[in-house]
Order: C-alpha cells, then structure tokens, then sequence
C-alpha cells in the first residue's frame, strides 16, 4: 500500500516526493475543481495514508474568485476527508496562517479563535472544518510563508529582483515563520507513518521556522548568505497596498506538535542555506561580491 498525495508540481508536492515513497496526483488525474473525483481516486487507490498538497493559493486573485477557491480549498479537502474516513484512512491536510487576523505579537496557538481577513483565509478555514467533522483519523497542518527551490516563492523574487536592483522596498510590519517545503515535507510523512501505524494523535498543529522575522529582515537573510550587496528598506504593509489584506502577526506557536510528535520548529536559516545551494547561489557570487 502507498501514500497518496494530491499535488504533483507545487513546492510541498515536490519535496514530499524527493522524500518519500509516493504517488503523487497532478491535476489531469486528480482537478480539485471535481471533488468527487478525488474521492473516487482514494477509493480507487486505497492508500495507506493520503496528504493533500494542493490548494488554490492566489491569496489576492481569491478575492474575486472565491467561488473557485471555495470548491478547491473546503470542497474537495472534505469530499478527501469523508472517503479516508469510511475507508479508515489517515488524511493529512496543510492549511495556513491566514485563517487568524494577525493582531497582537504573541504566537497564534491552535486552539485561538481563527477570523480571516480575506477570501483566501476564509476558504482554507472553510476546510480545516470540513476535514475536523469529516471524522476520521486526520491532522490538519497550518504552517507559513512557504519557501523552496521550486515554484514562486520570497525567496526567488528576493534573487531575482536582487540582480536587478540595488534597493528593495520591503514590509516590515508583518512577521512570521519562513518555512521550507522541505521541513514541511518531512514533518507530514513523519505523522503520517505514525498515523498510518496506529501510533501518534491526530488533530490541529502548527508548524513553522523559527526563528521569527519580518519580510525585510528575511530579505536581508537572503541577500546576506547569497553574497548579494542590495539595501532593504523597510516600507509598511500600507506602503505596499494588495487585493486581499494579509495578517501582520502570522508567529504560529508550535509547542503542541512538539509534545505529541516530537518536531521541533526548524531553523529557516539553515534551510535557506540548502535552498541556495539548489539553486546554484554562492556566498560572494551576488551584485557586488
């Protein structure tokens, strides 16, 4: 029996399957605009476990297609969730910090009341519950500010705009947990071997790099340990205006999945060193080196 992942080219897809023995659905076999079909493809399989990977994640596009974002995000997780439940299937499902608002500094813990500010956040809150009262064996994973070699993500804007300009504008106002799709990776085939055995508990976790860091200071991270001499100034979110409202505090407190699963926050600094290197990046190769 195998472990079914729903995503084949997204950055968490792409590392899961460099890390494990998967068998990952692209869109052509597995359109999360069709839940059913995605169910019947569980049921077709009969995995050992199954990770959805994919989600709609145009986070300003969502504004106005929240309808599509809807059906990918809360539809088509639940439709998952309800046929792993029948079939006795452990189901793992990512989901975000954008389903809190952001106020305050502490660290958001998984029992904290969620309020999306957008369309986005409510769609993937709107599947966090459809996998919750599905009822089966289920954990649902919100983690942030995703980065890796593959895909857009910060960091390869970093890099590319680095190389075109020697001063970036860059948000300061809201901090989070840079986290490599490759920790994230890890940390879900690890619960989902344990699940899949009859060991570990279930249910909501956070999961995020630490240690803390605006988007500026991760820019400066960046350009840093690529060698890169380009200033950052640091600009607020208003200065930076978007479709949809981002959260300014999206610290997630990881203590839960520490206690029951024995993972701890990675340090985005080391995995940003294995990023660079993927991508060919070396200290001292950037603009002015």
């Amino acid at each position: 029996m195998t472990l079914l992942v729903f995503g084949r080219t997204g950055q968490l897809a792409r590392e899961l399957q460099r890390r494990g023995e998967v068998l990952a659905l692209g869109r052509n076999e597995a359109d999360l605009t069709d839940p059913a079909a995605c169910a019947a493809q569980i049921a077709r399989i009969g995995p050992r476990a199954v990770i959805n990977a994919a989600a709609y994640t145009a986070v300003d596009r969502a504004e106005e297609e929240e309808a599509q974002a809807f059906t990918v995000n809360a539809e088509a997780p639940a439709a998952m969730a309800r046929e792993a439940a029948r079939l006795g299937i452990p189901f793992l499902h990512v989901s975000t910090d954008y389903v809190f608002d952001g106020s305050g500094t502490r660290p958001w813990r998984p029992e904290d009341r969620p309020a999306p500010l957008g369309a986005y956040g409510r769609t993937k809150l709107a599947g966090e519950r459809g996998v919750a009262e599905a009822g089966g064996r289920h954990v649902i994973l919100r983690t942030s500010w995703v980065f890796s070699a593959h895909g857009r993500n910060f960091v390869k804007t970093m890099l590319r705009l680095g190389e075109e300009r020697g001063r970036l504008g860059v948000v300061a106002d809201q901090v989070g947990g840079p986290t490599s799709a490759a920790a994230i990776a890890r940390a879900l085939l690890a619960m989902a071997g344990a699940l899949a055995e009859g060991r570990g508990r279930g249910g909501l976790y956070h999961y995020c790099g630490a240690p803390a860091v605006s988007w500026a200071g991760f820019a400066r991270e960046i350009f840093a340990r690529a060698g890169m001499d380009v200033a950052v100034e640091e600009i607020s979110a208003a200065d930076y205006p978007t479709p949809a409202r981002r959260p300014l505090n999206s610290r997630l407190d990881c203590s839960a999945i520490l206690r029951d699963h024995g993972l701890r926050q990675p340090d985005w600094r080391a995995d940003l060193d294995e990023v660079l290197r993927e991508l060919g990046v070396q200290a001292g190769a950037g603009r002015g080196a």
